[in-house]
């Protein structure tokens, strides 16, 4: 009878760890879902780690009290290699040449509460001084007179662009000449003229152009008290009905959202083919980068990146979170780079904890014979 019963427990685990895999399966290729069509499953991938987590859960558990029976929460992992590697990607460090690898730093460097605070402002300059990268692309902020005068020496060039005045800024320090730049146009015209834009700046880097798309995609849009609701509601600090109302309040913001970023990546993916397909654009060399606002297991990462290579899923470690506010924690900064590239030593540098996002740091290296 004991006997039995423990075959039985036995089957029922191994089969909650099958469902387990199939849910992290559907999760994890949600991002193939139009936000057009389903906002709010297009938002699923959000939840991907949690499946990923219990399906090593019952990888333990099986290597515990059943060994055979490992091959199923492995098989999961294979299975869903794609949106595992996306989440979580393990890699071996890249060598580095000095003498052809580019560094970059991504920041959403914006603190609505010490924007104007000179010792906030003083951080920023600090870390990018420390940091010395090639080019900086920062999203939500720029330097003035007396931080422009302070970083000449590192930064000689640098460029901004609004798109209309007081609205959403984006700005790019750099070693090299910054030859032209330009809006990236929104191919579905739904443009959100007040805050979130996307912007070329071409780069004169030895005999090349390159171009620096800066990106800062549509926000969540919850204001600060519902931000501090979803803080509570995570922390168990509400009501059972309170609780429900404000995921279902959530779960609408992050629909509509997702909805209004989809042609913003796809507007991305576009003018990234006409550099990368057509010989008249002059340019076959592309950094992509900035906050997305969208994790790595969603339809505007995949769109963005379309045809470009994601620096961290190549040579960073972990789940990396770089937005780490209001009990919301994924990485929605992100690089991308053309093939003529080879990403080395992308990280989040956790210690710059005064802005909402961490900053993304990444190396390429030129591949000189592409």
């Amino acid at each position: 009878m004991l006997k039995k019963l423990k075959r039985f427990t036995l089957q029922m685990i191994a089969g909650a760890n099958v469902a387990t895999i199939l849910l992290m399966l559907l999760v994890g290729y949600s991002d193939r879902l139009d936000p057009a069509s389903y906002p709010r499953l297009a938002n699923i991938g959000l939840i991907f780690p949690f499946f990923l987590i219990i399906n090593l859960g019952f990888l333990l558990f099986w290597l515990l009290f059943k060994k055979r029976w490992t091959l199923i929460p492995i098989a999961g992992l294979l299975v869903c290699y794609q949106p595992v590697r996306n989440y979580c990607p393990l890699n071996i460090p890249h060598s580095e040449s000095a003498d052809s690898t580019l560094s970059l730093v991504c920041f959403n460097a914006y603190n609505h509460q010490k924007l104007e605070d000179e010792v906030f402002r003083a951080r920023v300059t600090d870390f990018l001084r420390e940091q010395a990268a090639d080019l900086v692309c920062l999203q939500e902020f720029d330097l003035n007179k007396s931080e422009r005068e302070r970083m000449a020496d590192l930064y000689p060039y640098r460029d901004t662009t609004r798109v209309v005045r007081g609205g959403d800024m984006l700005t790019l320090l750099s070693r090299y000449p910054i030859v032209r730049k330009e809006h990236v146009p929104n191919v579905a015209h739904t443009f959100t003229p007040e805050a979130h834009h996307s912007a070329a700046f071409y780069v004169a880097i030895g005999t090349d152009t390159v171009c620096v798309i800066n990106n800062h995609l549509e926000s969540t849009n919850l204001t600060v008290e519902e931000r501090s609701d979803f803080k509570k509601m995570m922390k168990g600090d509400m009501q059972k009905e309170e609780a429900r109302e404000e995921s279902r309040k959530v779960v609408d913001r992050l629909a509509e959202s997702t909805r209004l970023r989809a042609p913003q990546a796809e507007s991305v993916a576009v003018y990234v083919d006409s550099l990368l397909h057509s010989p008249a654009s002059g340019c076959r060399s592309v950094i992509v980068c900035g906050d997305f606002n969208d994790g790595p297991i969603s339809y505007a990462h995949r769109i963005a990146g379309r045809n470009l290579v994601d620096c961290f899923r190549e040579s960073g470690n972990g789940p990396a979170i770089s937005y780490h506010a209001n009990a919301f924690f994924v990485r929605i900064d992100h690089i991308f780079c053309s093939t003529d590239w080879v990403p080395s030593a992308c990280h989040i540098e956790r210690k710059i904890d005064f802005s909402d996002h961490f900053p993304l740091v990444c190396k390429l290296k030129k591949q000189l014979n592409h």
